[in-house]
């Protein structure tokens, strides 16, 4: 069903596809742990049976729908410390390709969601193995719904929800993998602060008051950016605060 992306590097050129799987993010684990597997090998399913998405939650996708898939990195180039600089270089590049297929109101969600109108339409899950000070592997899951039209949750979009529109998914692949591939090799090249200022220039609510809830303690807060650790900066009354993921939900 999928090929090896022509307009591509590296991601994808090594593409495992199979029909079924719990997790492509732990078929992917297993795979990162042999020194024959390249960079940018890209594992997709067309039905993820137990997809993973952030705080343990599980990521709805109907089979055969959606872009369901993982990429093996190695981003030894970065420090543990700095490991959310990937985050945005992969929130950004799913950003880029939806804004190339909507005309719409189209944000990153703190981490890295991204919000068509209101409505999430893509989830990434990082996981990261870390050796001493450095990132030894990383597995990007990409979830990004296409063509499913209904959802069990109300906050849930999808690209043809929006447009109407049917999508071939190995075209859509491909140049999802084109606008992601963009914004890694900018990381490669230390870029980092120009994909920092871009993600907060797409930061879903920034500058705005919203309601969060904290361990169940509810508050409203404005965000007023992220840390050099990728958390979450909140004025709160007044004082600026910072929040983990596990820390924090929008409520």
């Amino acid at each position: 069903m999928y090929k090896i992306p022509a307009n591509t590097l590296f991601l994808g050129k090594n593409l495992v596809y199979v029909p079924q799987c719990h997790s492509t993010n732990s078929l992917a684990t297993e795979l990162s742990q042999k020194a024959e597997t390249p960079e940018g090998t890209l594992i997709i399913t067309n039905h993820q049976m137990a997809g993973r998405g952030q705080r343990g939650s599980s990521w709805e996708a109907a089979p055969g729908e959606n872009l369901t898939f993982s990429l093996i990195l190695k981003p030894n180039f970065l420090q543990a410390q700095n490991q959310f600089q990937l985050n945005q270089a992969f929130s950004l590049g799913v950003l880029d390709y939806v804004k190339t297929k909507l005309t719409a109101d189209i944000k990153v969600k703190w981490p890295n969601d991204v919000m068509i109108n209101e409505r999430k339409v893509c989830g990434i899950l990082f996981e990261n193995q870390i050796s001493g000070n450095e990132l030894r592997h990383s597995i990007v899951g990409i979830g990004l719904n296409v063509n499913q039209q209904s959802f069990q949750y109300p906050a849930a979009g999808s690209l043809s929800s929006f447009s109407q529109q049917k999508y071939s998914l190995p075209v859509e692949l491909e140049e999802l993998l084109c606008q992601l591939e963009s914004r890694y090799l900018m990381l490669k090249e230390g870029k980092y602060e120009k994909l920092k200022t871009e993600y907060l220039q797409n930061l879903y609510r920034i500058g705005e008051t919203h309601r969060f809830s904290n361990q169940e303690v509810e508050f409203d807060g404005i965000i007023s950016g992220i840390d050099e650790m990728g958390r979450l900066r909140i004025e709160v009354e007044g004082n600026e605060r910072v929040f983990g993921v596990k820390q924090l939900t929008f409520l």
